[in-house]
């Protein structure tokens, strides 16, 4: 099985999946779908399943890599792939909750290329509609059992999905502390993307090797493989977000002009005074963000990143190796780290 096939084999199941899941409304009102609809019908907007009027489309809902590499590591591992299907749910409703909890916190009116939700329907309702798909990535959870899964294993993989959503925000509040703070350390900004992007990662391989029934040390290289995926991955948005073309990533690099603190201009504030002072200055003109990249590439801030990118490069993909995968789905879980990884040369 090669990627293609994969994708195109179980993204429809996960879309499936995830429907079931938010089917509503629950309970005693679940007759009154005039009550709740457009409730869960916000929801369904995010997910990309719908228009800003409620009305079915095939908008971009994310390419839904977590949920993926959630059932291709069960496969890898010796297991059902449809066993894992409810975890697959979860983790991307889990990962949805936070994006739209993101898009309030961090001002942004798009989110892939339509408004977000809170941009259409306000501050209040979208974290409303956060906080369902919060919950709804519990509840996805219980339908393990259903689907043969021991009860000691759900409970292992509940405990671990609780641990996941601590980090994850975590992560969330070192990203919005470091707006305001004058001095951002590497190691502050690793820790920061170790939870708000790696954990997420990390967990959906975790997931996989454990409800296929895998060794513990098998879980755990799965684990860290899905750690330093996610590590790479996000040093290669990094660097991407200052130097990426627009045709190739299909979005502006605008790290600078936004003032981020991503992991080169971390390393680059570090060690030039004058990156500094453009940092601490008004508005930044097309002018001061050239200054800005040949600053960083003078300091080194560019190979810096890029290195450590292909670090956890390398450990990601010896984790792998660790992890030994066996079956159709080994060769399509070789393909997609592959693809997500190495974008930046």
């Amino acid at each position: 099985m090669n990627l293609t096939e994969a994708i195109q084999t179980y993204l429809p199941q996960i879309e499936a999946e995830m429907q079931a899941l938010l089917t509503q409304p629950l309970g005693e009102e679940r007759s009154s779908a005039a009550t709740y609809g457009p409730f869960y019908g916000m929801a369904h907007y995010h997910l990309g399943w719908v228009d800003e009027t409620f009305q079915p489309t095939q908008a971009d809902g994310g390419k839904r890599i977590r949920p993926l590499l959630c059932l291709l590591t069960c496969q890898a591992a010796g297991g059902d792939p449809q066993r894992a299907l409810p975890a697959a749910a979860a983790i991307e409703v889990l990962h949805n909750f936070s994006l739209i909890h993101d898009d309030i916190e961090d001002n942004d009116r798009l989110r892939r290329g339509r408004p977000t939700v809170w941009a259409l329907w306000g501050i209040a309702q979208a974290i409303n509609v956060g906080d369902l798909l919060f919950a709804l990535a519990h509840l996805a959870l219980g339908r393990l059992e259903e689907r043969g899964v021991p009860s000691d294993r759900v409970l292992q993989a509940l405990r671990r999905f609780d641990e996941t959503c601590i980090a994850l925000t975590q992560g969330q509040y070192l990203d919005l502390d470091f707006e305001a703070r004058a001095e951002v350390s590497v190691e502050d900004y690793l820790t920061m993307i170790a939870g708000k992007t790696a954990a997420l990662l990390s967990t959906s391989a975790y997931l996989g090797a454990l409800l296929a029934g895998a060794t513990t040390a098998t879980c755990r290289a799965y684990e860290a493989f899905g750690r330093h995926l996610g590590m790479a991955f996000q040093i290669e948005d990094d660097i991407l977000g200052i130097w990426g073309e627009a045709e190739t990533t299909g979005k502006a690099a605008s790290d600078i002009a936004h003032r981020k603190k991503t992991l080169p201009i971390v390393y680059g504030l570090s060690r030039s005074p004058a990156l500094r002072a453009l940092y601490e200055d008004g508005e930044m003109t097309p002018q001061q963000e050239a200054q800005v990249r040949a600053l960083l590439e003078e300091v080194g801030a560019r190979n810096y990143a890029a290195e450590m990118a292909r670090q956890h490069h390398a450990q990601a993909m010896a984790a792998l190796e660790r992890a030994n995968p066996i079956g159709p789905a080994a060769q399509a879980l070789w393909e997609l780290a592959g693809r997500l990884l190495g974008r930046v040369r």
